[in-house]
């Protein structure tokens, strides 16, 4: 099988660009209810795989250990934009941890947040590796080689006790043996995972849904969702979709960007049914974001898709959909003048 066409762009009355790519809704008893194209396609979760990557220092008792808060678990999950309270957040944690910035081997760079990036250009200032959107991620896995006495200056080595801890708990919410996994290295330097779509989207339903798990680690999956949805301003930014899909649903759904067109949804048991069900799609060409000329930068296909799945899925209502309008199914595209050129739709009906 192959990608299928999940979006379209028209102008006027011709289809002037078109974004293909795969996806897999899975439950958390691994029945594979729908896809579009291969939901076989190996794909790297990239930023994605974060959920999973806290879990064995949750499970450990590393919240309890250090004193994590809720917020500070989200920001561990999190692709932040490096607004203000994102490195307020990640100083303070890495204090309480007792480790330095210097410490990470994330490397720095822009920051997506609009206003930081203008005070980054206007002061000259030089990001550091707490502008990293993996800041929060490196500074929990920092976290919990300390916790176990492991070496923190190899925590990235893919032989490091850690990464291997990392790897196993990833491969068992998967359904996959560690050796079937592929292993690359991440844009912030860390190993990263890539599975078929569709155990991706197992351990993303598991992580929703936890009841078939040993109790430390169904505790541990309810704590790292809650934190998300609670805080999902940590998890990416306000005004960013993960952040507003997630608040607009009130902690029924769990969303997590990643790198080159991947995403990750986990939906709640009773959404949509008795068990919780997890989606994981990827857009082959990696979907690249777009700045506006307020300085926002946005990806065009991930957000539609999305929504698209969530709505034929019905679990989104009326009300829902229209406050997420911003973001998609189907977006009215207009030119700097603000005249209609055309617009951007999707163009799948989930099916076996």
């Amino acid at each position: 099988m192959k990608h299928a066409p999940l979006l379209e762009i028209t102008r006027g009355r011709l289809v002037e660009a078109a974004h293909i790519g795969s996806i897999a809704v899975v439950d958390s008893q691994g029945r594979l209810l729908h896809s579009i194209g291969d939901p076989h396609t190996v794909a790297f979760l990239r930023s994605s795989a974060k959920p999973f990557q806290i879990l064995p220092f949750v499970e450990r008792g590393g919240l309890e250990h250090f004193g994590f808060t809720q917020n500070e678990l989200a920001l561990a999950c999190a692709s932040h934009e490096t607004a203000q309270i994102h490195l307020e957040a990640v100083a303070a944690l890495q204090e309480k941890i007792g480790i330095r910035e210097s410490d990470l081997q994330c490397g720095p760079h822009l920051p997506s947040d609009a206003a930081m990036l203008k005070r980054v250009i206007q002061n000259d200032i030089a990001p550091t590796a707490n502008f990293n959107n993996c800041s929060g991620k490196h500074t929990a896995m920092l976290a919990h080689a300390k916790m176990r006495g492991l070496p923190l200056d190899s925590y990235l080595s893919p032989a490091h006790p850690l990464q291997r801890d990392l790897l196993a708990c990833f491969a068992e919410m998967s359904g996959l043996s560690a050796d079937a996994i592929l292993l690359g290295v991440d844009g912030c330097s860390a190993p990263n995972f890539a599975a078929p779509l569709f155990n991706s989207a197992l351990a993303m339903a598991r992580l929703c849904d936890p009841r078939d798990l040993h109790e430390t680690r169904a505790s541990a999956c309810k704590r790292i969702t809650s934190a998300m949805t609670a805080h999902p301003e940590m998890i990416s930014n306000f005004g960013e979709f993960d952040c507003e899909l997630m608040k607009t649903c009130g902690g029924a759904i769990v969303t997590k960007r990643g790198a080159e067109g991947f995403q990750i949804v986990g939906l709640r048991p009773g959404l949509i049914g008795e068990y919780g069900v997890g989606i994981a799609f990827k857009i082959a060409d990696g979907d690249p974001g777009r700045m506006n000329d307020r300085l926002v930068t946005r990806a065009r296909v991930r957000p539609a898709v999305t929504l698209e799945i969530l709505r034929q899925l019905d679990a989104l209502d009326d009300d829902q959909l229209k406050s997420l309008a911003e973001f998609g199914p189907k977006k009215t595209l207009k030119n700097y003048a603000g005249l209609v050129t055309g617009e951007s739709h999707p163009v799948f009906e989930l099916g076996m």
